[in-house]
């Protein structure tokens, strides 16, 4: 049995949903403020197009959020060093989590929106496990940190949505200053030199 395809007006309705939280939640004071409401008007849809798609906001929110995450995942599953698989686990652990505190930066209005949503935990989204079983394997095999289990929910605390808003957006520190602390922060944890 083949698969069926979305109708063309499906897709399209998907995109413009998608760009309409996008930029409400990117132009909000805070993401509980944006309702289903708001998104449907935004995309030029009605609101039970978005139940029919989505279940709820939370369910919007996390589609939004793994589309926008896709190509992350795509380059850590099977892509080229280093991110992809085969690179030296020393080597992948600093750039997934470079890779991680850059998507949050990019999208942290989405991050913080999905993190607030109080509907989970946030260490139990599936994204969340995906990277904490990466990481707690690759530092399985990297001789120095003892506990990889914990070793990993550490390193991911440091990319959470609302510190890294909170160091970007209240702190002020650009871009480049908080790659450079995270580098510095995880090759310490690893027992590696820093980043160059």
């Amino acid at each position: 049995m083949t698969e069926r395809r979305p109708r063309k007006d499906a897709a399209r309705n998907r995109a413009a949903v998608f760009a309409a939280a996008d930029a409400l939640f990117a132009e909000c004071q805070s993401p509980q403020s944006v309702t289903m409401a708001d998104i449907a008007a935004a995309a030029g849809v009605g609101k039970a197009t978005l139940f029919r798609a989505f279940g709820d906001r939370t369910g919007l929110i996390r589609a939004l959020y793994e589309a926008r995450l896709e190509p992350i995942r795509n380059a850590v599953e099977e892509g080229p060093p280093p991110l992809g698989p085969g690179t030296p686990p020393p080597v992948r652990v600093p750039a997934l989590l470079d890779a991680v505190l850059c998507f949050k930066l990019d999208n942290r209005h989405l991050a913080l929106a999905l993190e607030g949503t109080g509907a989970d935990s946030p260490y139990r989204t599936e994204h969340y496990e995906r990277w904490h079983t990466l990481l707690r394997e690759l530092l399985e095999q990297i001789p120095g940190p003892a506990d990889a289990d914990f070793t990993a929910h550490a390193l991911l605390a440091a990319t959470r949505a609302d510190l890294v808003a909170y160091l970007a957006d209240e702190r002020g520190a650009p871009r480049d200053e908080l790659r450079d602390r995270l580098a510095s922060f995880t090759a310490t944890v690893l027992g590696t030199g820093a980043r160059q």
